[in-house]
């Protein structure tokens, strides 16, 4: 049995629709029933919350595989879970990472990452560590200012990144789920393409038939403000500050071939990505 956390997610609610397509047997751990509605009803859905270790017992009972994504900025609910997975005899975790985990020095997204890496480790149960790069979906951050004004912040100017879809980090997640071989192994995870903020609009305005334009950033908080419309906590948005920063000096971009090794096909494009989901932009800019 396969447990999922953060199945509401961009990342979980693919590895959901994943795993239910292969037939795997799996349950869905939920805080809001309301907002799992749309997800496949074969699998059990579980409520419980991470942030409450009472709740978690009934919810991880009969697990063998567990696919642990926490939320937030601390360790609290990756302690939590998994302490809740060596109580039910859990054999393997597959944890959600991040590839800031890999910076010299590493920064603070990274560390908040490596604490949970460590925790992990530290129980001695079976892992496999996915640490992806950017998000194709961070895009729908952008929907806030498109909507007011037809623009794009831009934080990183000419930085390089390799955007991933997070339907292909969902596949790498069920390949680690049910099939041996993955144990122990920590997998970096981007796309194939390399863009600046500016090329990836061009490409989401083009899906969207819609003029979109590019703002530099001129100040830091507008630069959290292009990640988090809604504001971030200090700590997070210090940290995103110091991410730009160094996006903005990769001007080369980082990326590997970790997806197409792992799943034999190519990863999923930014255009396709965009072609999906245009209907969102589309409506955002009319």
């Amino acid at each position: 049995m396969i447990l999922v956390t953060g199945a509401t997610g961009n990342v979980g609610r693919e590895l959901v629709h994943e795993l239910d397509a292969i037939g795997a047997e799996f349950r869905v751990l939920v805080r809001d029933p309301a907002r799992a509605a749309a997800l496949p009803q074969r699998p059990e859905h579980v409520v419980a919350d991470l942030g409450d270790p009472a709740t978690l017992p009934a919810a991880f009972a009969g697990v063998d595989r567990l696919f642990l994504l926490t939320p937030g900025i601390g360790v609290e609910h990756t302690a939590h879970a998994v302490a809740a997975a060596r109580a039910a005899g859990v054999s393997h975790i597959v944890h959600l990472s991040s590839f800031n985990v890999l910076g010299d020095p590493m920064p603070a997204m990274g560390r908040w990452h490596h604490e949970r890496e460590q925790v992990v480790r530290a129980s001695g149960m079976p892992a496999t560590f996915l640490r992806p790069g950017g998000f194709m979906t961070n895009a729908f951050d952008w929907l806030p200012t498109i909507r007011e004004g037809g623009y794009v912040l831009d934080p990183v100017g000419p930085g390089r990144y390799a955007p991933i879809d997070p339907a292909d980090i969902a596949a790498v997640a069920a390949l680690a789920l049910t099939r041996d071989g993955h144990q122990g192994r920590e997998y970096v995870l981007t796309g194939e393409e390399l863009f600046t903020i500016a090329e990836q609009v061009k490409v989401l305005a083009a899906a969207a038939g819609r003029d979109i334009e590019v703002r530099a950033t001129a100040t830091p908080e507008e630069a959290v403000t292009s990640r988090f419309p809604h504001g971030a906590p200090p700590a997070l948005a210090d940290a995103i500050i110091e991410g730009f920063a160094l996006m903005r000096a990769d001007t080369a971009g980082f990326r590997t071939d970790t997806v197409e090794r792992l799943l034999g096909r190519k990863p999923r494009t930014f255009a396709g990505w965009c072609a999906r989901n245009a209907d969102a932009f589309r409506l955002a800019a009319g």
